[in-house]
């Protein structure tokens, strides 16, 4: 798909500039035009979490007035740097005036993502992030979910009990900020024990065979802690311990989300929260992309914050139809799968958005897009979104959920 290059006048060249100095995002929020050339790059690929995010993008792009706006691409790098450098050199040689990247590392991509600036390329991330300033990054990153989630298994537990501990994927910067941010928690209440931990690699099978193996060694804990596989892990514990169940954190899929409400499994003992960042955060970036890339918004700082899914047994509501309206948030079980990520819609930010369209990527019939509320813009974490920064003193402390006190 060819598409018109952004103008290479007096204009362009001032705005280059001011990118390079101000780190202000550039050219094309100064100089909206009718047509544009937008890349969506992906790293990781083939599991249902990506394949959400990605099917809602291109469904937003297809949604007016984007159809007729936009010369729309994805391309794949998989999960070798290298190759994703090359494919982001490729894009800008094709005169692309945006570019949405889930990068695969905070810092390698730097040097081409400026490369990208200095041509006028409007350059976002989504969920992962990037160090380089002259990009803008949006995620929930910085939004505490281990603190908040950790607090919040500690408050249910009443500060004692055995917990099992769901890494997520090994050297993310994700499972790192979010690891440190729930052991920091846990450590506070001496009564909290973790018995057991693994990299379940946010995939529900992997987690419930490590949860499984766990559960036999040690047959009384009383919490999962985890970013994605919750289900997988809360069906380990349903086969080995139907009667018992546990307090659990995790993300959002739909099988989850009305177990955790369901009057009978709570019953059990079951107490969960359902949280983390969704693939929502994909199609939220992309309309915010396209906000400024059009002239619509100008963003002052670099960082933005996509807010942070969290609902608690008392607020699972299921939806009637096929979107998230009326404030609903899931779905009846013979609707979806029980692994379908709830969070890859959202009302509020993406009511153009349905089932379909985050399974396939055709837009939601009728859908116009929305303007975007103000954004919240994110703290600054060293090595995740910025590099020469200072993190807020708290940043490792929960800002959804009040401590309870330590148990004597």
């Amino acid at each position: 798909m060819e598409g018109k290059r952004i103008s290479r006048g007096i204009a362009k060249a001032a705005a280059a500039a001011l990118v390079s100095s101000l780190c202000v995002v550039p050219l094309s929020q100064a100089n909206a035009k009718d047509h544009y050339k937008v890349f969506l790059n992906m790293s990781y690929s083939g599991n249902s979490w990506q394949a959400a995010a990605a099917n809602g993008i291109k469904a937003l792009a297809a949604t007016p007035p984007y159809d007729k706006m936009i010369e729309f691409k994805t391309v794949i790098s998989g999960t070798d740097v290298q190759r994703q450098i090359s494919d982001l050199q490729s894009m800008i040689a094709a005169g692309a005036d945006a570019i949405l990247i889930m990068p695969l590392s905070p810092t390698a991509l730097n040097r081409v993502v400026k490369q990208a600036c200095d041509k006028g390329i409007a350059v976002f991330t989504y969920d992962a992030t990037v160090t380089q300033p002259c990009a803008h990054n949006v995620s929930s990153i910085t939004a505490r979910y281990g603190a908040n989630t950790a607090q919040w298994m500690v408050n249910q537990m009443g500060g004692k009990g055995e917990v099992v501990f769901n890494h997520g994927v090994a050297g993310t910067t994700v499972t790192k900020t979010y690891d440190e941010q729930a052991y920091g928690v846990f450590k506070k209440y001496p009564g909290i024990k973790i018995v057991g931990d693994f990299y379940g690699n946010w995939n529900d099978a992997t987690s419930q065979e490590e949860v499984a193996k766990i559960l036999a060694a040690h047959p009384n804990i009383d919490g999962i802690w985890s970013v994605d596989g919750s289900y997988g892990s809360l069906q380990a514990v349903m086969n080995g311990r139907p009667d018992r169940l546990v307090t659990m954190a995790g993300q959002s899929n739909n099988g989850y989300r009305l177990a955790i409400a369901d009057p009978a499994m709570q019953a059990k003992g079951l107490k969960g929260v359902s949280s983390s960042s969704g693939p929502s955060v994909g199609g939220y970036a992309f309309k915010l992309m396209m906000e400024v890339v059009t002239g619509k918004k100008k963003l002052e700082k670099q960082n933005v914050e996509f807010p942070l899914p969290w609902v608690e047994p008392k607020d699972v509501k299921v939806c009637p139809g096929d979107a998230f309206v009326n404030g609903c948030n899931t779905f009846p079980a013979d609707k979806v799968s029980a692994l379908f990520l709830d969070t890859a819609l959202d009302g509020k930010l993406l009511p153009e958005l349905s089932i379909d369209a985050v399974q396939t990527g055709n837009p939601k019939a009728g859908a116009k897009i929305e303007e975007l509320p103000p954004v919240k813009y994110a703290d600054t974490l060293p090595g995740i979104n910025c590099t020469d920064c200072t993190p807020p003193a708290d940043w490792l402390e929960p800002n959804l959920v009040k401590p309870i006190p330590v148990p004597n």
